[in-house]
């Protein structure tokens, strides 16, 4: 399952540390985030539950830059 949010983040390379944060959160397949775009696609592993997920992956993301935001 693939899923687009919107993201709010403040600089590039913060977006990039960001994404590689939500690829290497457990459920997720793959995951581009675009500074430009401020958007962020996301591939789930199959079976899982992507509103769990994503929490995590915010939980994961906020370590990096406290004050970004992933909206669901």
């Amino acid at each position: 399952m693939k899923k687009t949010y919107k993201v709010e983040v403040d600089c590039a390379a913060c977006a990039e540390k960001m994404q590689e944060a939500i690829k290497n959160t457990e459920g997720v397949k793959d995951a581009t985030l675009s500074f430009m775009t401020l958007k962020c696609k996301v591939e789930f592993e199959d079976g899982v539950n992507p509103d769990e997920v994503i929490q995590e992956a915010r939980k994961n993301c906020k370590k990096i830059e406290d004050d970004m935001e992933i909206f669901v």
